[in-house]
């Protein structure tokens, strides 16, 4: 058996029962099923990759995950994610703009950003000139809005107890990424430095941004620190900047992916929470570091 294609499904949603997971199984011939975590995530193996759109087409609709990972090395050294709509329900940025009374103008350029329609370190330098003499406040208000996402802290924590390394990489800001690393445990944390005066941002950022190409780097250069093949690695994300850290890292997964990342990335996380990561590594909840 090469191939295991596990089922996650939205908890709050619907129940992961046998007669669904016998249905995808099915239609995919694979093998007898393996319980992770009792009506909420299942693997089976499968002789060779399915057609995960027949997989899906099985479930009828229901809010259920479905991942395919190689059978061999699915526990991964190394874990690189974005942190705005990945690891934080929000963008951060959005956040700022609709403090500053400007969200929908910001929000508009971020979608666009996000689904590659634009270039993402022109589209990032206009939002933060947008935001030169907001008050730095605003950072604090941004930031008690922002919440993270479920999962996140179990998923970095049991990564970690397994011998993981651990790592945030964002094209926000190193205001936000600092606070959510050290609340979720991450080893280390990349992203940009928004300026201020002291008083007010200067609608500017440092140079050079923090980009995709800067994702990857960061992938690579952990990988290397751990003496990893990238095939260990796993990388999550949501947006256009994101896509080449996926399509390199051995298990690359979108989490509420944008367009883009959609149609080019085939491990997704559309309904499930961010434990459908440590599921499509194999990790059974009884193992789960709890948030």
């Amino acid at each position: 058996m090469a191939y295991v294609l596990t089922l996650v499904a939205a908890r709050d949603a619907v129940s992961l029962s046998t007669p669904i997971i016998d249905q995808v199984r099915d239609a995919v011939r694979g093998a007898t099923p393996r319980t992770l975590s009792p009506g909420e995530a299942a693997e089976f193996d499968v002789f060779e990759p399915p057609d995960l759109a027949t997989a899906r087409a099985a479930l009828q609709g229901k809010p259920i995950d479905v991942l395919l990972t190689r059978s061999r090395g699915r526990r991964r050294g190394l874990l690189v994610a974005d942190m705005d709509s990945t690891i934080v329900t929000s963008e951060t940025l959005d956040e700022l703009a609709d403090i500053a009374g400007i969200g929908e103008q910001i929000a508009a350029i971020t979608r666009r950003s996000m689904n590659g329609e634009l270039d993402f370190r022109e589209a990032l330098r206009t939002r933060v000139a947008l935001l030169k003499g907001l008050d730095v406040s605003a950072l604090e208000t941004a930031w008690a809005r922002t919440e993270l996402t479920p999962g996140a802290k179990t998923l970095v924590a049991t990564m970690r107890r397994h011998g993981a390394l651990t790592a945030l990489v964002s094209g926000g800001f190193t205001w936000f990424t600092d606070r959510v690393a050290a609340l979720c445990g991450f080893d280390h944390h990349r992203a940009n430095t928004l300026l201020d005066d002291g008083k007010a941002l200067t609608g500017e950022v440092t140079e050079p941004i923090l980009g995709s190409d800067t994702k990857l780097e960061t992938l690579r250069e952990m990988a290397a620190l751990r003496g990893l093949r990238m095939t260990a690695t796993l990388a999550v994300g949501d947006g256009a900047n994101d896509l080449p850290m996926l399509q390199e890292a051995g298990l690359g997964i979108g989490y509420r992916p944008k367009m883009l990342v959609a149609e080019t990335i085939q491990n997704r996380v559309e309904f499930a929470d961010l434990r459908a990561l440590l599921f499509a590594q194999g990790y059974p909840s009884t193992v789960f570091v709890d948030d």
